[in-house]
């Protein structure tokens, strides 16, 4: 199974585990991170059957219809979501030190679409790994939300439930960027990015020793949200 790395980031193999669109719990034996493609293997402990095929070729001329399977914005229904949208052209990410091709598309993806399958419509070859959104405000605007959602001290509001069960306190002001991360996640412009399949295959073959015998074409599958629900 695949997702991307910032959606299992802070989860293990206790607490992490899939849903079947039978609605069984899957639960993984290795969780394989690529953090510089931001991609991540998930390992099930039971054989599955089924799944996607990666393209042969994930250059689709600007213009091609595509669309994604996933959760977005909270959704956490047992079937995915559909999105569609079009391959607007495409962009080198050299964020990591390494250069990783992305698909650009012009569509309603949304965070929770992260890690889902990126296909040509009508089509059930992958072709990219949803990874981002665009955002219009300036990076500035994260910084400050985040700087209020670390501050300790201040006036008490409340409290919160952290994903491992524990009570964590809430001053005012990280109650307030709580308030403002949510309209910062929200807010979208209509462009999104996919990590090309050409690299998801290139990390299955950078890891294969790691990865159970298989069949000699690379399968894919979209994963349901972790317990932890990063899903972004």
């Amino acid at each position: 199974m695949v997702t991307n790395v910032h959606v299992v980031a802070t989860c293990t193999q206790q607490t992490l585990f899939g849903i079947s669109t039978a609605n069984k719990q899957v639960k993984f034996s290795r969780i394989i991170l690529d953090r510089d493609r931001d991609l991540a293997l998930l390992v099930p402990e039971e054989k599955l059957t089924d799944g996607l095929k990666l393209a042969a070729k994930d250059t689709p001329v600007p213009g091609t219809t595509v669309s994604t399977w996933g959760y977005p914005f909270g959704y956490n229904g047992i079937s995915p979501l559909l999105s569609v949208g079009y391959v607007s052209g495409y962009r080198k990410d050299t964020q990591s030190g390494k250069t990783v091709k992305h698909i650009v598309v012009n569509g309603a993806f949304n965070h929770g679409n992260s890690g889902g399958p990126l296909l040509i419509s009508h089509d059930n070859e992958v072709i990219g790994i949803v990874v981002l959104t665009f955002h219009f405000y300036p990076p500035e605007v994260k910084q400050i939300i985040d700087a209020l959602l670390n501050r300790q001290s201040g006036i008490m509001f409340g409290e919160t439930t952290r994903p491992d069960g524990s009570k964590q306190p809430l001053v005012e002001s990280q109650v307030t960027a709580m308030v403002l991360n949510e309209f910062y996640e929200k807010t979208q412009v209509m462009i999104g990015e996919a990590v090309a399949a050409s690299k998801l295959e290139a990390m299955i073959k950078d890891h294969s020793s790691e990865l159970p015998a298989t069949n000699s074409e690379a399968v894919y599958r979209s994963n349901k949200a972790p317990v932890q629900k990063h899903n972004r």
